[in-house]
């Protein structure tokens, strides 16, 4: 058995080092919003268990059986992002908080059992792959609305920042995950992209283009 806070732990872990193959002391006390000196001791736990690598000065990687632990996690916690959203009729941006707790739940026969009731779904409300129960899953090759070119058209299958303020404003700016869209200006000031929608034109900003994810 591990604590929620060493699960977290390892879960955002895995996160950050998605990108860049380890992580800094820095970016894991950014990403929990904890002091550099309380990460440290934490690290410190975790690599006494054989949870991760660590050493001093050094980046920080998941072991295997961290890995494991860490994929767990983040299957519960889509699990049941999707069961609020798809049987209890939770919105996209109210599912992310109540799933923070609901995901430490240690029994795996109820996630096991939840997967089985809700179909085996592949994705979560947004656009997140679900590992399996072997913790397998396949991963979208989605880009960001800021990487596109002019006259590039995309769908929207992902988001990169699931706070409920962003996923608030993508829904009042009709841009759901399953939105057909095609970049038609990028402002050279601002970096903002200008998008046609359907029949109609939205200007979005810089940071929102980052964090709106469309397979091509």
């Amino acid at each position: 058995m591990h604590t929620f806070t060493e699960e977290n732990y390892l879960k955002t872990i895995y996160h950050c080092t998605l990108a860049s193959g380890s992580a800094t002391t820095n970016q894991i006390a950014a990403a929990t919003n904890t002091r550099a000196a309380s990460v440290t001791d934490m690290l410190k736990k975790l690599s006494e268990k054989k949870l991760i690598n660590y050493a001093k000065y050094q980046g920080v990687t998941l072991t295997a059986e961290g890995e494991k632990i860490a994929i767990g996690v983040i299957r519960k916690h889509r699990l049941w992002e999707y069961f609020l959203v798809e049987k209890l009729d939770f919105k996209w941006d109210e599912v992310h908080e109540v799933a923070e707790e609901l995901e430490h739940i240690s029994s795996i026969e109820l996630i096991d059992r939840l997967d089985k009731f809700m179909g085996y779904p592949k994705y979560d409300p947004h656009g997140d792959p679900i590992p399996d129960s072997n913790g397998r899953f396949k991963r979208q090759e989605l880009k960001p609305v800021s990487g596109l070119a002019v006259n590039d058209t995309g769908v929207v299958l992902g988001v990169g920042d699931h706070s409920t303020a962003f996923l608030q404003y993508l829904e009042k700016a009709s841009l759901t995950l399953g939105t057909k869209l095609t970049v038609i200006e990028i402002i050279d000031y601002d970096h903002s992209v200008v998008l046609q929608i359907a029949d109609k034109k939205l200007n979005i900003s810089r940071e929102v283009a980052k964090n709106l994810l469309v397979a091509l």
